[in-house]
């Protein structure tokens, strides 16, 4: 039959996708502008199921983007702008070349600039899907915030960094949205609940950054561009919700005891309002002031039977959030200058605890090391010289530990000098089969308001093991009797066969043995699934050998974990066995 013969490659897949190269060409941009509006407008690179059909027949390495992806960056203002750019730094070499200085001021007063407000909006049209994305975006900007002005980022992008990861801390503060930390190697994860959705970031420690070399981090500042844009519009709507002033400012009270103190150590005024902003001592003003706030009531309807224990689990839970938020309430804290000032005030400002430090240590002090109202000194060294009766001096870690059990924890074991607990995570559930560490069990019996069994283990363990040695001298000589009496009976009877004397045969009757109905229940089951095995599809089959793997290696890494802390306990008993002989 007659008709148009196809052409290869130019039907089907092979038109769907279009390479970095020819879509770099199409958009008539320099390959690191083209991946800069790549990262603003979030278009990735895409991997074709038929890669060789793509890039027609050929199998060498190349990166494809979907072709309507660059169809919708060739009507982004943006590429207007980054051309402009290009004309501007063109321009601006030339004049610099001649010696122009009067035309390099002027170009440098029609710099070229952009937003990137729509951009935002496009990607985000709620402000929900905003909040669940600003995981990523809050890390970045904590990182970059935590940067020494180097050169390698620009001072304005630090200091820009600086100020809206000091508003998010203040709205969390304000709103007690924080729910978990983990004092991890990279850094402290740190988990809130913001409106429903929950959002997790990482801070890295306070530091000093060795820059590593391997980093691009002209892509680290693009992706930051946005975020700082995006998080910016997240801020400003978060204190809209709690009816707080955008910027945030500190209230009257606050702002004229930091300013009375504080303001004469500062040249710039920016500079030392955010200083008094991050030291999260204070609270901030109100578009509205309210004398009380006003708690949220859920609301009660009449429901079915079925919808009562979920209505009930559900305000069980509201309560046991409500009781977190006030945690600390009522105590007062006093930071000592080695401990981890910011991240300590922010968790304890969270739960509605007093924080004040050293006066010389940062801004915002609000009261002094002899305060005796003063209820937990937080100290993070062996000992101290002065010590005052009428407060506990406890180890940082129990702050994060207390916020994680959702309970004040026993001061007892993060007194000064005392070996620490295992800072266990809070992102860890575990599952049936899971191995569980003793300290999770502990912490479990704690909240339930048990006593835990562990204390009383330790102490029965150790009078007991002084009663086994006693006693096992005891038994090994009792022992080698009843063998000795053995072997004796049996040479007696040895001797009597050899002379031809006849042994004595005792008939004894018979016992009734009783049958174990569960075992022989468990025996029907074994068979019964034995059999149900047997008569699975090969499919099935497969599929059940696999989930039975997965169990026997859960089980198996368990048993593993289980032996490993029974070696490390039984190691450290040796130990304190060598001490006391000592």
């Amino acid at each position: 039959m007659g008709g148009l013969q196809k052409k290869k490659y130019e039907s089907g897949s092979a038109t769907n996708y279009i390479s970095r190269n020819k879509a770099r060409k199409k958009l008539s941009l320099s390959l690191a502008d083209f991946r800069r509006l790549c990262i603003l407008k979030g278009i990735y690179p895409h991997e074709p199921k038929h890669k060789k059909k793509v890039n027609k027949g050929s199998t060498a390495q190349k990166t494809f983007y979907l072709l309507k992806d660059i169809r919708f960056l060739l009507h982004e203002p943006i590429v207007g702008k980054f051309r402009e750019y290009k004309i501007f730094v063109r321009k601006l070499r030339k004049a610099y070349g001649k010696g122009e200085w009067g035309g390099v001021e002027k170009l440098r007063e029609n710099k070229p600039a952009y937003k990137l407000d729509h951009i935002v909006k496009e990607r985000y049209p709620t402000f929900i899907d905003a909040l669940r994305d600003i995981d990523d975006g809050l890390s970045m900007c904590f990182l970059f915030s935590t940067f020494a002005r180097t050169g390698k980022c620009h001072v304005e992008t630090i200091q820009l960094c600086r100020r809206l990861s000091v508003e998010w801390m203040n709205y969390i503060v304000a709103s007690r949205s924080l729910r978990k930390i983990f004092l991890s190697i990279k850094g402290i994860y740190y988990q809130a609940e913001v409106l429903g959705q929950t959002i997790t970031w990482l801070v890295p420690y306070q530091f000093a950054h060795d820059h590593p070399t391997d980093v691009d981090y002209r892509v680290m500042a693009t992706f930051t561009e946005f975020y700082t844009t995006l998080l910016g519009f997240v801020n400003f709507r978060l204190y809209q919700t709690l009816n707080l002033v955008y910027p945030p400012k500190l209230d009257g009270k606050g702002d004229t005891e930091l300013r009375a103190e504080f303001e004469e150590d500062y040249a710039m005024d920016s500079e030392s309002y955010l200083e008094k902003l991050s030291a999260l001592s204070a609270s901030l003003a109100r578009v509205i002031s309210s004398a009380e706030d006003e708690e949220a009531e859920l609301d009660h309807f009449p429901v079915e039977e079925d919808d009562m224990e979920k209505m009930e689990a559900r305000e069980k839970a509201q309560q046991e959030q409500d009781r977190q938020k006030k945690l600390f309430e009522g105590l007062k804290f006093f930071l000592n200058r080695e401990v981890p000032r910011e991240s300590l005030a922010f968790v304890l400002r969270c739960f509605g605890a007093q924080v004040s430090w050293d006066k010389s240590l940062c801004i915002g002090s609000t009261y002094d090391v002899s305060d005796e109202t003063i209820t937990h000194h937080i100290v993070d060294r062996p000992s101290l010289d002065k010590q005052y009766m009428n407060r506990y001096y406890v180890q940082p870690q129990w702050v994060y530990d207390s916020v994680n059990a959702k309970m004040l924890l026993p001061v007892e074991d993060y007194f000064l000098g005392v070996t620490l607990p295992p800072h266990l995570s809070p992102f860890v559930e575990e599952k049936e089969g899971d191995y569980v560490p003793p300290e999770r069990l502990k912490l479990l019996a704690l909240q339930k308001g048990e006593r835990p069994e562990q204390d009383e283990e330790e102490e029965e363990e150790d009078e007991e093991e002084e009663e086994e040695e006693d006693d096992d001298d005891d038994d090994d000589e009792e022992e080698e009797e009843a063998e000795a009496e053995e072997e004796a009976k049996l040479k007696n009877m040895e001797e009597k066969r050899t002379q031809g004397k006849a042994v004595s045969v005792k008939v004894t009757p018979g016992k009734a043995k009783q049958e174990n109905r569960q075992r022989l229940e468990q025996e029907e089951k074994a068979e019964e699934k034995r059999l149900a095995i047997m008569m699975m599809k090969k499919k099935d089959k497969y599929l059940y050998d696999k989930i039975m793997f997965g169990k026997k290696r859960k089980v198996r890494e368990a048993n593993k974990m289980a032996a490993k802390r029974k070696a490390l306990d039984e190691a450290s008993k040796s130990d304190r066995k060598k001490k006391l002989k000592k």
